[in-house]
């Protein structure tokens, strides 16, 4: 059974791949083109991570705070100052694809 699926999967990305070999000689893509979408590539896993990031910081300071409220202040100081250098690594990010 296993088997049988994974031939079926193979022979469906065979099908579905198969249209590229169609393509003409002139009709190439470009070292430029190919610049643009490894940019963008970059910009979505580092945006991504970063999302996570923050999610992750922002737990652990809501579960800190739910286990010491009188120490509030010096948490929530250091998490807007965590994410501030979280959000800075999206924002590099994002001015290294400009300057390119």
């Amino acid at each position: 059974m296993r088997f049988k699926l994974f031939s079926l999967l193979v022979l469906f990305l065979l099908v579905c791949a198969s249209p590229v070999f169609a393509q003409g000689t002139g009709s190439g893509v470009t070292a430029g083109e190919l610049r643009f979408v490894g940019a963008a590539v970059g910009m979505a896993i580092a945006s991504g991570l970063c999302g996570l990031g923050q999610g992750k910081a922002v737990s652990s300071a809501a579960e800190a705070v739910a286990r010491n409220p009188s120490a509030r202040a010096g948490i929530q100081t250091l998490l807007v100052l965590g994410l501030a250098f979280i959000e800075s690594l999206a924002i590099f990010t994002l001015l290294i694809i400009f300057v390119k």
